[in-house]
């Protein structure tokens, strides 16, 4: 074991670079994994109520059965790319038209912003003034070439319906990987009573009884956090996003469809989602109003305040039974090592590791026969080793070294004290 680990630490690149191309190769049926598990109710609930109908028609159970999952499977699949082609056709070129009607206005809001910053802000310092202006011309030449270079002609191709198919043509990796991805879920749904008992042969041939018991019941429980998690998460940023684009059009503000997808996308990731969309958007309305400005930021208080008490633990509940602390702990953890993808997994991967320490600690404990109630030892000084009482923190043990010495000089000693020896 110490030479496997010092060998993979050696060659760390190495295996990096082994990973990174598994991970490549596996990516069509790691897509497919994804689709199938978010499709996973939509197929159980076909499954339910088609069956009587099926078995009615088909007479071999066995049969009738079969094709019962195969035809749920492709049902819902199916739904699930109507789905996506339906919200790409329609937010797309909307979104598109959006951005391309702000990169229309950008000059003017570039002078608009450098003449706030000349004018009002640096008048009484012109050493600071130029420092500033000649960053602001940099930044602000290098957007308008980036603009023009590379974000208006693929705006352009969105517009005209051509993304798509240029895309797909560009990229055959792309094409691979959705269309293995799919046929990969139908696959999945149509045969995942099959993997689970094949995954539980496996664990109960390779550990004890009671260990493998053990492993099952955690893996249910990781599944009930996720699948919670992730599809709840899914559906409170759509009514999210569909309450922003009503409100945003009662109010008549600017970019509607842009800002009403950015604040859903971005409220799927917890606790940070709500900031990291609303400053931005807050950003390209000030551009337009000041004054509409202040009210999004209004509407967005309200919003999240909505989400956090009421639409949120409505759909979510306590799904991953994480503290405030630690779900900020987790997203900056997980964000930080894969990006995107680990601030919205992060918080149920950690609310999973976190219940497999506690589950270690409690059974330690439990062996031990000491309290595994946290609430216990908050007022703890130290346990008795020899009864196993719990000692709670008095005056004098919080008392300093020092006077405690002092104390113990003053003492009288008792005719059996042998505290001079």
């Amino acid at each position: 074991m110490s030479i496997l680990c010092f060998f993979t630490f050696y060659k760390l690149d190495t295996i990096k670079e082994i990973l990174g191309q598994l991970s490549s190769i596996l990516r069509p049926f790691t897509f497919g994994f994804v689709v199938a598990y978010l499709l996973l109710p939509i197929f159980n609930t076909l499954v339910r109520k088609t069956n009587p109908w099926f078995s009615r028609v088909i007479r071999n159970p066995k049969k009738a059965k079969s094709f019962n999952k195969l035809f749920c499977s492709l049902i819902s699949v199916t739904f699930f790319l109507l789905i996506v082609v339906a919200l790409l056709s329609m937010v797309l070129p909307q979104l598109a038209e959006s951005v391309m009607g702000l990169l229309e206005k950008l000059p003017e809001y570039l002078n608009r912003t450098e003449e706030w910053l000349t004018v009002h802000l640096f008048s009484n310092n012109p050493i600071l003034e130029g420092n500033v202006q000649q960053l602001y011309a940099s930044v602000s030449s290098s957007l308008m070439e980036w603009a023009n270079t590379q974000l208006v002609p693929q705006l352009l191709e969105v517009m005209r319906g051509n993304f798509v198919g240029s895309f797909v043509s560009n990229t055959i990796s792309f094409l691979k990987t959705v269309l293995v991805g799919f046929i990969s879920a139908v696959y999945m749904l149509n045969s995942k009573d099959t993997f689970s008992a094949q995954g539980k042969k496996l664990i109960y041939s390779m550990f004890h009884t009671d260990t493998a018991n053990v492993i099952l019941e955690n893996i249910r429980f990781v599944h009930k956090v996720f699948g919670g998690f992730i599809t709840g998460k899914l559906l409170d940023s759509l009514i999210i996003g569909l309450i922003t684009f009503f409100a945003m059009s009662i109010l008549q503000m600017p970019y509607v469809l842009l800002i009403s997808v950015i604040i859903g996308v971005t409220n799927i990731i917890p606790f940070f989602g709500p900031f990291i969309g609303a400053i931005p958007s807050t950003l390209l309305i000030i551009l337009v109003s000041p004054l509409q400005g202040v009210y999004f930021v209004i509407f967005i208080l309200i919003l999240q305040q909505f989400d956090g008490n009421i639409l949120g633990p409505k759909i979510l509940g306590d799904s991953t039974g994480l503290a405030s602390f630690w779900v900020m702990f987790a997203i900056l953890l997980f964000g930080g090592m894969f990006g995107f993808a680990g601030m919205v997994v992060g918080v149920p991967l950690f609310a999973v590791i976190y219940s497999a320490v506690s589950g270690l600690v409690n059974r330690s404990l439990g062996k031990k026969k000491l309290s595994v109630q946290t609430a216990d030892y908050i007022t703890l000084d130290h346990i008795d080793a020899e009864s196993g009482e719990m000692i709670p923190i008095t005056k004098d043990t919080i008392a300093p070294t020092a006077v405690k010495l002092e104390r113990f000089k003053r003492r009288k000693p008792s005719e059996h004290d042998d505290t001079k020896k």
